[in-house]
């Protein structure tokens, strides 16, 4: 249980949930510790060579054409060389989604040029067509399909090329139209072309970044149907990177027909998601059902997001997979199972439609295009719960999300509202969370007389970390708890092996979540060394660094300390007999933004430590980046602080006897 440079993090997400879901994936060899080796010997400066890429896109050709009616058809072109046997797995399975209903996938050549010599083509009788493994036990969305090729016989050297055309008729959204696409980075592929033939009788809004160059455009004035064409071509070489991590996230060309986004949600999206039908005898009965006559509507609401949240299966679709239209809350009922635009249906008629609206937003910035509507801007979707005095954000889609709680990186947002009325669309989502929002951790720890230490950690938490570990318990089988804990343990700073590991149930979100287990590390301590010095054995708290300043100039941006959140850390250490400990004084610190206590204490053969600090602000100006820099050093130096055990003789190691002294002989 040894403390590395992995300490944990209780303002933000410390424990990422996808590193959680593949715990089980070992580190890859650059992750392992270098072996230390002779120093080498001087030779002339150069730069290393990047690793080698599995495969190079040599050539990317991606061909659009819109009709006036708002049918496409989409033709793409790859030539990729294979470079090792990674490339030749990642290659073994070409696949591309689509909705039957109103798409069509056609992989018209795939085409093989050995290395060695001679060519291949891949028959007909290698591509297959299957529902996408989210809807296998969906009938409903079995038109949520993937047409793939089994690539064989493919080799490192070799070169593939294939061509894909898609063609997309009657969508439910047409005749409007619009497209995002980004350019490859990072000299994937050597040589790119992007073209867009749209009609010139539809009014398109294009956005293009400034990271690119220019397209160029052609008109034709083809009778029956003139078209403009925007073509790109770039190499790799031609590509500048973005500034910043938000401005890469954005696409590179957005094309629209939309004029505005009062008009995407009010004329198109509400008609699947703000829709003001009936509601069928069936859904009244199940609303009565699930709250008491005498329940007030906000618990009523309340019980009602808890059936659909936990007790519907989500169908995890990429949002607009099936063009937005949703299913009769009636079918979706009695099915149990929706797709997220259509778990908000359900819930949108149980609790009556005036009192939920549908809210998109996006995992990415909007910034740069936040001025060209588009579905295709959005990938999750929540609903907003208004009553007089009472406004909740949700998310239906987790299952384990506590009523009102919502992923941080959605709170402060702005999201687009869908609703049938004129009312401005955009609306920010709050900040705050609807408790307040605390971790506490206690470890109750003993050392034994040959060194090995011994740990039970206890966590009870409400806020961000709270659904980060609901939904990593909940999606992990029970008998791989004991793994998630692991990866919990080494967030914290604690090796060792986990013994045991328990949790409260993931469903039961009104309560804190809590989490147990039992970690052992031998030969923590040994003992033949003086002195011994130990730290508190608590994980560490981990705090935001100062933003970098420019050259020259202090901090120009704020620092965020995130949602406010209360800390409290806890550790009672048992020591073997005969071995008492020093502790270390304890540091109090207090400002507006921000307080931390610690208190360190040892008696008899027992050691006692805590922390505890409490962020209260979401943020500091630039102008207290100095005092937040000497309270960030006090916390730093309070934490480097260690206790000292002394009185070792009774557990020493054995030392050998040493050689009885000669009597002197006589003269």
């Amino acid at each position: 249980m040894s403390f590395s440079l992995n300490p944990f993090k209780p303002l933000r997400s410390f424990l990422a949930l996808p590193l959680l879901v593949l715990c089980l994936a070992p580190p890859s060899p650059a992750q392992e510790p270098a072996q230390a080796q002779a120093p080498p010997a001087p030779q002339a400066d150069k730069s290393p060579s990047p690793p080698e890429a599995p495969a190079q896109i040599e050539l990317l050709e991606t061909r659009i054409r819109f009709d006036p009616s708002g049918d496409s058809r989409k033709e793409v072109h790859t030539r990729a060389h294979i470079n090792n046997e990674l490339g030749v797995r990642q290659f073994a399975h070409i696949g591309f989604g689509y909705n039957r209903s109103f798409e069509q996938v056609e992989i018209s050549a795939v085409h093989i040029t050995h290395a060695t010599g001679g060519t291949a083509d891949i028959l007909p009788s290698a591509t297959s067509d299957q529902p996408n493994p989210a809807v296998v036990e969906a009938p409903a969305y079995q038109d949520v399909r993937i047409k793939s090729v089994r690539i064989l016989g493919l080799a490192p050297g070799d070169t593939l090329e294939y061509r894909v055309v898609t063609t997309v008729s009657h969508h439910p959204l047409a005749p409007q139209f619009w497209l995002d696409h980004h350019f490859s980075r990072g000299g994937i592929v050597i040589q790119e072309l992007f073209e867009i033939s749209v009609p010139s009788s539809r009014k398109v809004r294009l956005y293009t970044s400034p990271h690119i160059p220019a397209a160029t455009m052609d008109e034709s004035g083809d009778a029956p149907n003139p078209s403009i064409t925007y073509r790109w071509q770039l190499s790799s070489n031609s590509k500048s990177e973005p500034s910043t991590a938000a401005t890469l996230s954005e696409p590179d060309v957005v094309l629209t027909t939309y004029e505005s986004w009062q008009q995407l949600c009010k004329n198109h999206l509400a008609e699947f998601l703000g829709s003001t039908l009936p509601t069928p005898p069936e859904i009244e009965a199940k609303a009565s059902a699930l709250a008491p006559s005498t329940a007030t509507t906000q618990a009523r609401i309340e019980a009602i997001y808890d059936f659909v949240s936990q007790k519907i299966r989500i169908v995890d679709l990429p949002l607009g997979a099936t063009g937005f239209r949703t299913r009769n809350p009636v079918e979706i009922l009695s099915s149990g199972y929706a797709s997220p635009e259509d778990k908000f249906a359900l819930f949108a008629a149980l609790v009556h439609s005036p009192l939920a609206t549908a809210a998109l937003v996006s995992n990415e910035s909007l910034k740069e295009t936040s001025g060209f509507p588009r579905p295709s801007a959005f990938d999750h979707l929540l609903a907003m719960v208004s009553l007089p005095g009472f406004v909740r954000w949700l998310d239906l889609s987790l299952g384990v999300a506590p009523f009102g709680v919502i992923p941080s990186r959605f709170r402060g947002q702005r999201a687009l509202m869908i609703h049938l009325t004129t009312e401005e669309p955009w609306r920010s989502i709050p900040r705050t969370l609807p408790f307040v929002a605390t971790q506490k951790v206690n470890v109750a720890a003993s050392l034994a007389s040959d060194g090995t230490l011994t740990a039970k950690v206890h966590y009870a938490m409400r806020g961000d970390n709270e659904l980060l570990l609901r939904l990593a318990f909940h999606e992990s089988p029970r008998e791989k708890w004991k793994d998630v804990a692991q990866l919990l343990a080494l967030s914290d700073g604690f090796r060792g092996n986990i013994i045991s590991a328990s949790a409260s149930d993931p469903n039961a979100t009104k309560q804190a979540f809590t989490i147990d287990y039992e970690i052992t590390q031998p030969k923590f301590v040994d003992w033949s060394k003086k002195p011994i010095r130990l730290p508190a054995l608590l994980p560490a708290l981990g705090l935001p660094d100062l933003p970098e300043k420019s050259e020259g100039a202090s901090p120009a941006s704020p620092i965020d300390l995130g949602t406010p959140l209360n800390v409290d850390t806890k550790l009672t250490l048992r020591l073997p007999t005969g071995v008492s400990a020093e502790s270390p004084t304890g540091t109090a610190v207090e400002r507006d933004y921000a307080t931390f206590t610690s208190h360190y204490a040892a008696e008899a053969n027992v050691v006692f430590a805590s922390r505890q600090i409490n962020f209260l602000r979401r943020q500091i100006p630039a102008t207290g980046a100095a005092d937040y820099n000497a309270f960030l050093h006090a916390v730093q130096t309070d934490q480097a602080q260690l206790f000292t055990l002394t009185h070792l003789e009774s557990v020493s190691q054995p030392q050998p006897p040493k050689p009885a002294t000669p009597a002197p002989s006589k003269p």
